[in-house]
């Protein structure tokens, strides 16, 4: 059974286009996170991401920012709590040993959680240290050369800081 929506695809955009900007790729059927997670082939950075402001102010920015070391994962990928709910749903399986939390970023080695930041995490960290601690763990267990892409490019993009508390939910009226 599907889990419907909560948040419209469009008023979200934002919040994923910025990671999809620096090589992050959006992943939203449970089939897409089984495919990634059971192949056993390398390292993946998952990162599930949500409208709140943490997510915003922190995670994604961080993770932005991580995406530009020497060192980074084979993938990195991301799922949308509220939006891709089955998807999300699939990656938490995954996430064991952990309550599930939005926003939050587990990073696997050939099919294995050897990292994680869950929101608690995330909720006392600035972007700098989100990002410290993901460079940590790809220095630890990945081997892909970075950045996910050109500085100048980077350099060019600007992180969306909105926070999503403002987002109707589908099927309801304000």
């Amino acid at each position: 059974m599907s889990l419907p929506p909560i948040y419209d695809r469009e008023a979200v955009a934002p919040m994923w286009q910025e990671l999809a900007a620096v090589g992050v790729e959006p992943l939203t059927t449970p089939e897409q996170v089984d495919s990634l997670l059971t192949a056993h082939s390398g390292s993946a950075l998952v990162i599930v991401n949500s409208i709140c402001g943490c997510a915003a102010g922190q995670a994604r920015p961080g993770a932005m920012l991580a995406l530009q070391h020497a060192i980074i994962p084979d993938r990195s990928v991301t799922v949308f709590a509220g939006v891709d709910r089955d998807a999300v749903e699939r990656a938490r399986a995954y996430m064991t040993g952990y309550p599930p939390s939005s926003p939050c970023m587990g990073l696997f080695k050939d099919g294995k959680l050897v990292f994680m930041l869950e929101r608690r995490d995330l909720q006392q960290m600035d972007e700098a240290q989100v990002s410290s601690a993901l460079r940590k763990a790809f220095d630890e267990h990945c081997t892909k050369p970075g950045p996910s892409i050109d500085p100048a490019k980077f350099e060019e993009i600007r992180p969306y800081q909105g926070c999503g508390s403002q987002i109707p939910l589908l099927g309801r009226r304000s």
